[in-house]
């Protein structure tokens, strides 16, 4: 060929050979559940109305937040979504992120005469990253992703993504005010617009300790493979009664992969994901009748939704690290609440101004030491 003579010896894996995004996307929008059966017209309309919601949530996430970057989002966009899009979108910001942890791992598979760990390349596969993104794909309301413009795609400051089938199909569920639930979802998710809009700097932190968590993962390939296999046959024998934050699952299989840096790492990403989640909860929760006229009863049948998961679903939840999520939202919100009430809104938005103002976990379970260390 030309450019390569006898003497030129194959190119190594890059880390974008190690997992076929593409393939994840064509795998995801094949195996995603199917949506609610709409017609033309009610699709139309139920887009229209989630963009509504959207643009009338902002003003409501300026009052509560007192973040002026709520005044000013231009830099970002929002998209109404079904299920393969969604999935398609992820799957181009996983290869953002996962960049340069795929590119040390492509290397490290180069200069070591040892290969990989076989269930450890077994996971790195687009087919099953696909199956992963199918089964979410149906269960995500919203989401904001603050890293598409590394895509090529959408504006720098990121977009939100809002899965229309799955809004529809939960307000169908609930049996509760369609206007009103969207409204009530938008509050949450474009709190998360505006805390990126309020800390430009937040993007770039999280990629970075992404990164270093990866890194961290990937120097230890060695063993990465035995530890994946015991924390998939511990997750079935994890006592629940034991929720003290010290001993709380942090995340599934993640629960088994770590030393004490990795450890480390792990809970700088657990405290920053809990504090975004936790205060996008305590906004959506900070509205009353007078802005989204159910809320009450929405928030007693959405709290009430998730006991009604079969065995299954909860299997592959606990497996993601699906059941940790939701305790950030529980952890951040007591977070958040505890500062506001100590300090004041304008106290706990000392948060958005450096990443050396961001909480710990231990900060996280004990709001004291985060206003202590603030001097607040």
């Amino acid at each position: 060929m030309e450019g390569m003579d006898s003497k030129s010896t194959p190119a190594g894996p890059r880390g974008s050979d190690l997992i076929n995004w593409e393939l994840a996307a064509r795998t995801a929008a094949t195996l995603a559940p199917a949506g609610p059966l709409l017609s033309g017209s009610e699709i139309g309309a139920a887009v229209d109305n989630l963009r509504t919601m959207a643009d009338r949530s902002v003003p409501y996430v300026h009052d509560i937040t007192g973040l002026d970057a709520a005044k000013d989002l231009r830099d970002s966009q929002v998209l109404v979504v079904d299920r393969a899009s969604w999935a398609k979108a992820n799957t181009q910001s996983f290869a953002v992120m996962m960049g340069p942890v795929l590119d040390a791992l492509a290397q490290k598979q180069t200069s070591t005469s040892k290969p990989l760990n076989t269930a450890l390349s077994g996971t790195v596969t687009g087919a099953q990253l696909g199956a992963v993104l199918a089964f979410l794909s149906s269960k995500v309301l919203g989401q904001y992703d603050p890293f598409s413009a590394g895509t090529g795609t959408g504006l720098s400051g990121g977009r939100l993504l809002l899965v229309a089938p799955n809004i529809i199909t939960v307000e169908r569920e609930l049996t509760v005010d369609p206007s009103d639930f969207r409204l009530w979802v938008c509050l949450h998710e474009q709190t998360h617009r505006v805390q990126f809009a309020a800390a430009p700097w937040l993007r770039g932190h999280m990629l970075s300790e992404i990164e270093k968590l990866g890194s961290l993962l990937v120097g230890d390939t060695e063993t990465l493979g035995e530890r994946l296999g015991a924390a998939l046959k511990s997750i079935g024998n994890r006592p629940e009664a034991d929720t003290a934050p010290e001993n709380a699952s942090r995340g599934g299989v993640l629960d088994l992969l770590q030393d004490p840096e990795q450890k480390a790492a792990l809970s700088h990403v657990t405290a920053v994901m809990s504090l975004l989640e936790g205060h996008a909860n305590v906004v959506m929760d900070a509205v009353d009748a007078s802005i989204v006229p159910t809320v009450k009863t929405i928030r007693q049948r959405f709290n009430a939704r998730g006991r009604d998961r079969g065995a299954v679903e909860k299997f592959i939840r606990h497996l993601l690290g699906l059941d940790a999520k939701m305790r950030q939202y529980s952890d951040g919100a007591r977070f958040v609440r505890s500062v506001v009430a100590l300090v004041g809104m304008e106290g706990f938005n000392h948060v958005w101004t450096s990443a050396e103002h961001l909480p710990t976990e231990a900060e996280i379970h004990n709001a004291r030491l985060w206003v202590d260390r603030m001097g607040l």
